[in-house]
């Protein structure tokens, strides 16, 4: 496709920085929509983004995905020819505590957002989901299975998501791509996921918590197969397409963690916890449609990416 303009929501966190990075090698002039909201410290997005500053073809905007006069600076600035939605509110267990957050900024931010592309007539919306949609549903998880079963708030404005999505492109003909991406990690993974938060508990010498007595099990995907993703989801022909984005690898926590202490050359101290409220037992991947419309394939495994995490974690000790 040719080079045109791209607007990244969210494109100071973990998966919108390397995004970012990685269209602006490939030619892209890219705008960075953020309001780097203290979720977690600011400072660590400003860091991800720290490289592209200074790049004439990377355009950052600081504001909320709601606010329309930032919206409106934007396209009046650019010719925003596609949108990647990423910017949300993350995570199962804050939405729990505060569910009427994630329906401010993952529904009415997403509806918004699709307003705009769909009355300047963006030519892609692409939707950055996620395998929460499915819930405890029987794996494999495939595109086509009802999502009937989410166990969080997070889960169904996802879902809700989705649906808007759905409903702009046959209202509107707005071609639209949604990610359902499976529990990514790499360098730069936000602290409070777990592949993060459990090397700073073992680096530490603190107990990690291992809910379920560590037997619940998760896709791990890594970062540039997620990249490799959605650039294939960019040049894709489409008019509405669901796209799993994982590694169709079943890991238990308990697996993970020994994994991660070996990594560090350190042993991890154990607590054993109950199941955790809209946790889901069990997340994987059907890749088959990926592979056959994106020609997607994950090429890194868990062994190999974290490793690449572990050296990204003591490049950044100390910082």
């Amino acid at each position: 496709m040719s080079n045109g303009v791209i607007l990244v929501t969210g494109g100071s966190g973990f998966i919108g920085s390397h995004l970012c990075e990685k269209l602006v090698a490939l030619g892209f002039e890219t705008v960075n929509l953020d309001n780097f909201c203290d979720n977690y410290d600011p400072a660590v997005k400003e860091n991800n983004i720290s490289s592209l500053l200074n790049n004439p073809h990377y355009h950052l905007y600081r504001g909320d995905i709601r606010d329309h006069r930032i919206l409106d600076r934007i396209f009046a600035d650019h010719s925003i020819s596609m949108i990647i939605h990423l910017a949300a509110l993350a995570g199962v267990r804050q939405s729990l505590a505060n569910p009427r957050d994630y329906v401010a900024v993952d529904v009415e931010g997403t509806v918004n957002l699709l307003e705009y592309a769909a009355k300047r007539q963006v030519k892609r919306f692409l939707f950055g989901s996620s395998s929460s949609v499915y819930g405890d549903n029987p794996v494999p998880f495939k595109e086509s299975d009802r999502l009937e079963r989410p166990l969080s708030p997070y889960a169904a404005a996802k879902i809700s998501g989705e649906l808007f999505c759905r409903t702009y492109h046959r209202i509107y003909g707005l071609p639209v791509v949604c990610l359902r991406f499976f529990t990514v990690y790499g360098p730069r993974q936000r602290p409070e996921m777990a592949i993060h938060h459990f090397a700073k508990l073992i680096d530490a010498g603190l107990e990690v918590p291992l809910f379920g007595e560590g037997n619940s099990e998760r896709d791990y995907t890594y970062i540039g197969d997620i990249l490799q993703g959605i650039i294939a989801a960019m040049e894709v022909p489409c008019s509405f397409e669901v796209f799993n984005l994982g590694n169709s690898k079943t890991t238990t926590l308990m697996e993970l963690v020994t994994l991660l202490g070996e990594t560090m050359g350190k042993q991890p101290r154990l607590k054993i916890m109950p199941v955790q409220p809209g946790d889901v037992p069990r997340t994987w991947a059907d890749l088959s449609r990926s592979n056959r419309v994106l020609g997607y394939r994950p090429r890194v495994d868990l062994k190999e990416g974290i490793k690449r995490f572990v050296e990204w974690y003591w490049s950044q000790k100390g910082k």
